[in-house]
């Protein structure tokens, strides 16, 4: 089957692309693997004329935004479930509520995680705002911070609560924090959060640290604001994947992200298992682990057959005000 996608790809001038929480048999073939900042950026910028996209929703549209003359397909057209948390009327109704608390459309700079659709980023580049990853969500918010208005950090409440801890500036979360927290706060964050992420909790730190005294704690910016507090290395997936390869093969280290990746970090050493997942439950993404082999042979059989789908398209008005934010963090980014 590995020969046979080859096959197809190279008919058709395809890039295959994944992210790295897919399963691992995709991973191997892919020509590209990344996170959302990587892919978004090298799938864009390659000659490749059509990407073939392993991951979710949000990041296909990406890649479509940044580079609307490639045709993008996606084996699956899973969803972030993050992602789904938000859409464009949920927008609306946030920005809504603050104005009603007498914070005017005008001081507030919206800030999207890019695990957002396409419409959401659209709203968000309409304001003047700007689109980031965990990878360099520190960087984007620099620059945020620079606008001297609110910021309004979505969807990811635990990614915006971190970022305002981080910086020791006052946050709130919109819905769940009282009208004075709301406008008390330099970081109003929408209330979504990722379900992967947020199996992770102090107690699995508090168990690890007590059976390996001297195992070191990583954690992704997704996860809840009491463990990236008590994490000795916070960082993307591409971050998380560096700092773990540049320790010691020995040294412990238990990692709190999806299983996947985690699984696949460091060999054993002598039989000897030195990397562990924080969790005492799989803490494995549905979606992210639906595309298989078989479904990248088909979508790319239907597409030599000039019978296309799952294809990503999207309006030239959404495209463009989303675009508008995707690269102003590509900007940023550099």
């Amino acid at each position: 089957m590995k020969k046979r996608i080859q096959e197809l790809l190279d008919a058709n001038d395809a890039l295959l692309v994944a992210h790295y929480y897919q399963r691992d048999e995709i991973v191997e073939v892919a020509d590209l693997t990344g996170d959302s900042l990587e892919l978004a950026r090298n799938a864009s910028a390659s000659p490749r004329k059509l990407v073939v996209f392993c991951g979710v929703g949000f990041m296909g549209q990406s890649v479509k935004i940044l580079a609307p003359q490639k045709r993008v397909i996606m084996p699956r057209l899973a969803c972030c479930s993050m992602a789904r948390m938000i859409d464009s009327s949920y927008y609306d109704k946030s920005i809504e509520l603050m104005e009603s608390y007498g914070i005017r459309r005008e001081d507030i700079f919206p800030m999207t995680y890019i695990n957002s659709n396409a419409e959401v980023k659209a709203k968000v580049g309409e304001m003047g705002g700007v689109v980031c990853t965990s990878a360099n969500a520190s960087k984007i918010f620099d620059y945020a911070k620079s606008q001297n208005k609110k910021i309004f950090f979505l969807p990811d409440r635990c990614l915006g609560l971190n970022l305002a801890q981080y910086h020791h500036i006052p946050s709130a979360v919109l819905g769940i924090s009282s009208k004075q927290e709301v406008l008390n706060a330099e970081i109003i964050c929408y209330d979504g959060f990722c379900s992967v992420h947020q199996l992770f909790s102090v107690e699995d730190i508090e168990f690890y640290r007590n059976k390996f005294p001297d195992i070191l704690i990583v954690t992704h910016p997704e996860c809840p604001p009491e463990v990236v507090a008590k994490s000795d290395f916070v960082g993307s997936t591409s971050q998380i994947i560096k700092y773990v390869n540049s320790l010691e093969p020995t040294q412990r280290v238990a990692v709190g992200t999806e299983f996947n990746l985690v699984n696949r970090l460091r060999k054993p050493v002598d039989g000897v298992n030195y990397t562990y997942v924080l969790s005492s439950t799989k803490p494995e993404c549905p979606t992210m682990n639906e595309t298989t082999l078989d479904d990248i042979v088909k979508v790319l059989e239907a597409y030599e057959r000039n019978e296309p789908y799952n294809e990503i398209k999207l309006d030239e008005h959404t495209s463009a005000l989303a675009r508008k934010a995707l690269e102003k963090m590509m900007e940023l980014s550099k």
